[in-house]
């Protein structure tokens, strides 16, 4: 079985600590990063559009946020692999969130177990505590997910 964690900026070692106190010796961990496309998407068609006019292509600031979020993936990977330990597979991938993390999980190990947190309003109880792309992913899963605060 690996277990699979997704992590995001906002609640990472919720989800790390939830896949230590789980974790079985030796079971492999990959840890996930996603990075939405919808900020460079959005970056560029500015650019292309009202704030493109007269700048060489090779300006785009899309191509900077591209950068810039692939460090801070890198390094966000990196900081959850230390406080987990031991060995861990690190996947970063950009996209639609929902997209990816399901991509993630449909790999040839059919035994996987997702770890992820309750992302939305913790003010009261029901479906709002989880934002709309966990809950696609929680709700087309192919496998056990371990929901987390």
């Amino acid at each position: 079985m690996t277990l699979i964690v997704w992590i995001t900026e906002a609640h990472w070692t919720a989800c790390v600590d939830a896949a230590r106190a789980r974790r079985a010796a030796r079971e492999p961990v990959t840890l996930l990063h996603v990075t939405d496309e919808e900020v460079t998407a959005a970056a560029h068609g500015a650019f292309a559009g009202l704030l493109g006019r007269g700048h060489r292509p090779g300006e785009d600031p899309a191509r900077r946020l591209e950068r810039e979020a692939a460090e801070a993936a890198a390094a966000l990977l990196e900081r959850a692999a230390q406080r987990l330990g031991g060995p861990v597979r690190r996947l970063a991938r950009t996209g639609r969130t929902e997209d990816e993390v399901l991509a993630a999980l449909s790999g040839p190990d059919s035994e996987n177990v997702l770890v992820c947190a309750r992302d939305g309003d913790r003010s009261r109880p029901g479906p709002h505590t989880l934002a709309p792309p966990t809950r696609f992913v929680v709700d087309h899963a192919p496998c056990p997910v371990l929901l987390v605060w």
